[in-house]
């Protein structure tokens, strides 16, 4: 059983990787995707491999690592597991995570956020059910471990204040985001990356929602913002 499990998890991380670069969101080699693997499959991590392209991942290649980090099969690992490993850590809804270099996203930071708090204002419905608030994380070069220790407090800032997060916005490189599987991670991103064009697109000028309109999708669609 544990064996299906992760030979399923790692066609699904194949499959969310190559679409995401046949669409764009990813390019060349940037770009990764772990899952968490439950428990009742021998527990541990999938992630894609160091400099690995998303559009061409091979299942039997994916870096499988133990509870402790440790690689125990496949390619070897990408540099940014440790980061992974904080969040699956103190975000209990993730079980999963994707980062891209997504284009417009990037551009965004380069232009300036429009908040700390929030890079982009809720300027859609969908942005405030689908994604939520999104946090700048400042930059640190690649693979620089104080990311984790920034993106931990932004996580438990979140969590006491009772709004899940699902994502973050590292400067200049592109956002992390997590949800339960691979294909809601990737629904997230996309909706995240496409409010960011939105709001380039209108020359990051369009108004947010209002209150009252945040309020009256917090009480149909039991949002949390």
């Amino acid at each position: 059983m544990s064996n299906n499990a992760i030979e399923q998890l790692s066609q699904e991380i194949c499959r969310v990787g190559k679409s995401l670069y046949d669409r764009g969101y990813v390019h060349g080699s940037t770009g990764n995707i772990s899952v968490r693997i439950p428990e009742d499959a021998g527990g541990g991590f999938l992630i894609t491999p160091t400099d690995a392209c998303l559009g061409f991942l091979v299942p039997s290649k994916l870096a499988r690592l133990d509870r402790a980090g440790v690689q125990i099969s496949g390619d070897r690992a990408s540099k940014t597991l440790a980061l992974h490993q904080r969040i699956y850590s103190c975000a209990a809804q993730a079980m999963c995570v994707i980062h891209t270099h997504s284009s417009y996203l990037v551009d965004l930071t380069l232009r300036g956020v429009w908040s700390e708090h929030d890079i982009v204002p809720a300027i859609t419905p969908y942005y405030v059910m689908k994604v939520g608030h999104v946090p700048l994380v400042p930059y640190y070069p690649p693979g620089d471990t104080r990311v984790a220790d920034v993106v931990e407090r932004l996580i438990q800032d979140a969590a006491s204040k009772g709004v899940p997060l699902r994502a973050v916005m590292c400067d200049r490189l592109g956002p992390q985001v997590w949800n339960e599987t691979p294909s809601s991670a990737m629904a997230t991103l996309e909706e995240l990356e496409e409010t960011a064009k939105l709001w380039l697109r209108g020359s990051m000028s369009a108004q947010p929602l209002s209150d009252s309109a945040i309020e009256e999708l917090r009480q149909q669609f039991k949002v949390k913002w």
